[in-house]
């Protein structure tokens, strides 16, 4: 989910890092975060919704588990009860609430399903959900952060609302994603301000395996569990859960969190406007998704409102307007 909003404070003694290797990251992030979108719609074609999410972040999970534990030795994974508490409350916001509520749109029937890009373009107003919630605990964000708050917002509405008698995209679909976005919002706020393991990639880790246990949960209680029969899941659905669970929860936040550490804020933050504009663009290309006017144009308004958001926010500010724990 993917998915986005600007980079948490980079911590104290970040080092330089060659030009090329910084936009090589940034490739990586670009392109692997914006095709979580249209992997979510093909691994759900054969696959139950909840249930191939939570286990491609339980795998994710043992992965990054077993790389930590034989990098770092035994203690690697070491947190005490309220780092522990803390990381699974924000797993769950992100992973079960964010990741799932976005599985759910894109999983629906024929007509109204939403597609990757629009669950992009929808996803991309989390920076300006963050920025009110801020507002709203007491912070007060800069004039001009309010005014892209504002023009992404007016792209929200112009993307769903009705035109030529029909919706421009399914609006429960819609719903349910921004609904996704408020939780990965609410989750985002809460990591830089809950006592969270003070290493990402064990956050990472704790947060993921409390996303996976949540959206297994909600999976039986939706009887995908019961209902489920591994032999009618199609080899490209296998494939796209493979793919989510090593380009888009290992390697490209893998190289999130490189790109945290080397390069300026400002510039990682751009991911959080290019990666619906990759996953329009395939969709487009790979799935057929029409791309109309309506749509180019709501997107473009809400790319805008988040470009404003990302670009007035000052480096050094606290993880307020930060999203620190993105990741899809």
């Amino acid at each position: 989910m993917t998915s986005a909003a600007a980079p948490a404070a980079r911590p104290a003694g970040r080092t330089t890092a060659r030009p090329a290797l910084i936009w090589a990251a940034l490739a990586v992030v670009y392109v692997l975060w914006g095709s979580t979108y249209l992997g979510i719609q093909v691994a759900v074609e054969s696959l139950p919704a909840l249930a191939s999410a939570g286990l491609r972040f339980a795998a994710a999970a043992a992965v990054l588990a077993l790389v930590l534990r034989v990098r770092r030795g035994a203690g690697a994974l070491r947190v005490d009860r309220r780092q522990l508490a803390s990381a699974a409350l924000v797993g769950v916001l992100l992973l079960a609430g964010g990741n799932g509520l976005v599985v759910l749109a894109e999983s629906g029937r024929p007509g109204t399903a939403v597609p990757p890009g629009i669950a992009a373009l929808l996803i991309a107003i989390v920076p300006l959900l963050v920025v009110l919630l801020r507002a709203a605990t007491g912070d007060r964000p800069r004039f001009w952060t309010f005014a892209g708050v504002s023009v992404g917002f007016l792209g929200l509405v112009l993307l769903v609302l009705p035109s030529g008698g029909s919706a421009a995209v399914p609006l429960a679909g819609a719903l349910t994603v921004v609904a996704g976005a408020v939780s990965w919002s609410i989750g985002s706020l809460l990591s830089g301000r809950l006592r969270m393991p003070a290493d990402p990639f064990v956050a990472t880790v704790y947060e993921m395996i409390a996303g996976a246990v949540a959206l297994a949960v909600l999976a039986a209680c939706r009887g995908e569990l019961r209902d489920f029969d591994p032999a009618a899941v199609s080899g490209r659905s296998w494939l796209a859960l493979a793919y989510l669970m090593v380009a888009g929860s290992l390697v490209a936040f893998t190289a999130y969190v490189w790109l945290l550490h080397h390069a300026p804020i400002s510039l990682v933050a751009t991911y959080a406007y290019v990666n619906p504009a990759v996953a329009v663009a395939l969709g487009a290309l790979l799935a057929a998704e029409p791309v109309t006017a309506q749509v180019l144009l709501g997107g473009a308004v809400i790319v805008a409102g988040v470009a404003l958001v990302v670009s007035t926010e000052r480096p050094g500010r606290p993880a307020g307007a930060a999203d620190g724990t993105a990741r899809r």
